[in-house]
């Protein structure tokens, strides 16, 4: 699905781009290993998708990606990722969470794990 509109909050945008400018340490080293279609597929950053930005999304396979860091580790965040989570799985999205410290200590795996992902997704396309 090349690029589906999706429902947003247009009040999302100007965030999503202060996000893009200021990417965190494991935003950036992932980006440089997914970006201009490395994996096949294309993907975009801070992709603002229904009151949410999701940190990678690619349309083609529906496919959003969320590092999460330390501040989704309390309580609260953790409600509030999951309800997040299970609003965008219900436009029909494949939702994919990654630890910012896997990606930092083994971003190797991580790309692999991504591929395997990327090549399940298509594979039942």
């Amino acid at each position: 699905m090349p690029n589906t509109i999706l429902p947003y909050n247009p009040q999302l945008k100007q965030l999503a781009r202060e996000l893009r400018k200021n990417s965190t340490l494991s935003e950036i080293l992932l980006w440089k290993e997914i970006k201009e279609k490395k994996l096949g597929i294309e993907f975009h950053r801070q992709v603002p998708i229904k009151n949410y930005i999701v940190d990678f999304f690619c349309h083609e396979l529906y496919l959003a990606i969320e590092i999460d860091g330390s501040s989704h580790d309390s309580e609260s965040a953790i409600v509030l990722d999951k309800k997040r989570q299970k609003e965008i799985e219900e436009l029909g999205i494949q939702f994919i969470r990654i630890d910012d410290l896997d990606i930092k200590k083994d971003l190797d795996s991580t790309l692999q794990y991504l591929q395997h992902i990327i090549n399940k997704l298509r594979s039942t396309e």
